[in-house]
């Protein structure tokens, strides 16, 4: 454990200590935040008092993404919710701007280095220890992804940052520097895989021991684990995070029982029901979408924060001594598709397609025939297929397996091994690009 005081303290105990900290936290925000002081006044909330404690969070209106984005003007580019100058700020990240303008996220100096011990601890679950060699395929900017690079630093290991895009490099460097782990996503890590074994490359007897994936679920899901696993003759943990709030907030052990949460005094988290917001307590088996609330954030903190990630918690004890709640993404609310009343997240078919093995590569795309996330059955899949071909009833098997599964009506094409687009960082799973208005 990279904090054993605070990652193995009984998580019962953990309310109370964070109390103290969300109590000043709406303090700060009461003061610094024009956007927190004018959405709480409206909710009928005019003081931190008046707030309460994290036993009355639950009360708070949450804060959603578009809800900051709006706030945002050239004169205020990072929003109204932003605390300190931006002559107090130490760094600032972006997001990629799928949507339009990039969204900026500051961080002080105090921020960055809560990040970087979110991060080390989610990364230290891993088993990788000071010292290890450590590949990255991360870039260190302008992405918070960024902050992982300062994570490794503070872990002690042999960091070698690659970046993404540089396979034949990243693919040297296995061989001639022999590291101990690669850090990459799940995409990435089946990409290497295939591109390995087209050119008669035994991936499997290099030195790498561990694959930490991130930036997409995969890395959890039972087939593709399987599939890396052998593959890379590796064990296949995962890390989550969200960058509005912390990079990696979530890392998973050698036990492989889903993500330990990583953000203690740091963020607090909670489970609510994605379409009433009702919460959810965060028993063993419940599933529901995670909300986050900022304890000690300096420049943009944010209270009750949706994350639109959708996930099944575990909360039985777990062998390596860490005591906070895991969970395992099933995927995001705001990729998640309705077909005649059935919620079906693209990851979900991924997994199931995944349990077909060699006859089928992993890779899959889902060719929604409306825009919109509902849709009317069947719903067309394009499936890969292995390297050595397809059996004229694949398609067939696949469909039945969908709708016993997953209760969902699909028209699956079984398409050649490699006509499917890789990525050297997260896949794509959705192709909208065939959609009708």
């Amino acid at each position: 454990m990279f904090d054993p005081e605070i990652e193995a303290l009984p998580f019962e105990a953990q309310a109370g200590i964070d109390d103290v900290r969300y109590r000043r936290q709406l303090g700060y925000l009461f003061a610094n935040s024009r956007f927190y002081r004018a959405k709480l006044a409206a909710a009928g909330i005019d003081s931190a008092e008046a707030a309460g404690g994290l036993d009355a969070i639950a009360a708070l209106p949450m804060t959603e993404k578009d809800e900051i984005r709006q706030t945002r003007s050239d004169d205020e580019p990072v929003g109204t919710h932003l605390c300190v100058p931006l002559g107090g700020v130490a760094r600032i990240f972006s997001t990629s701007g799928t949507t339009g303008t990039p969204s900026y996220i500051p961080l002080t100096a105090n921020d960055i280095a809560n990040w970087t011990r979110i991060s080390a601890r989610s990364y230290s679950a891993s088993g990788i220890r000071r010292g290890d060699a450590l590949v990255s395929t991360y870039g260190a900017g302008p992405f918070v992804a960024g902050i992982t690079l300062d994570a490794f630093n503070l872990m002690g290991l042999c960091h070698i940052p690659i970046g993404s895009g540089n396979t034949e490099r990243l693919m040297t460097t296995v061989r001639l520097l022999k590291p101990h782990a690669i850090a990459l996503t799940p995409s990435y890590a089946l990409h290497l895989a295939e591109w390995a074994h087209g050119r008669g490359i035994d991936i499997g007897a290099s030195n790498v021991a561990r694959l930490l994936t991130a930036g997409e679920p995969g890395g959890g899901e039972p087939a593709m684990r399987k599939q890396l696993e052998a593959a890379w003759g590796a064990t296949v943990t995962e890390v989550m995070g969200i960058g509005d709030i912390a990079a990696s907030l979530w890392g998973e052990c050698p036990e492989q029982g889903g993500m330990h949460f990583s953000g203690r005094g740091f963020v607090h988290v909670e489970l609510i029901d994605p379409d009433t917001g009702a919460a959810i307590e965060m028993t063993d088996g419940a599933e529901g979408e995670l909300v986050y609330t900022h304890l000690a954030q300096e420049a943009v903190p944010l209270l009750r924060f949706r994350s639109r990630d959708h996930v099944r918690v575990t909360t039985e004890r777990c062998a390596c001594g860490r005591t906070a709640p895991r969970v395992r993404c099933i995927g995001r609310t705001d990729d998640m598709l309705i077909v005649r009343g059935v919620n079906v997240f693209p990851s979900a078919i991924r997994d199931l397609v995944g349990g077909f093995g060699g006859e089928v590569s992993g890779v899959v795309s889902i060719r929604p025939r409306l825009r919109g996330f509902r849709q009317d059955p069947p719903l067309r899949v394009l499936v890969e297929s292995g390297g050595s071909g397809a059996a004229d009833d694949l398609a067939a098997r696949i469909t039945a397996r969908l709708r016993e599964a997953m209760l969902v009506s699909t028209e699956i094409t079984v398409v050649p091994f490699g006509s499917l687009p890789r990525s050297d960082y997260k896949s794509k799973l959705v192709d909208w690009s065939d959609a009708a208005q």
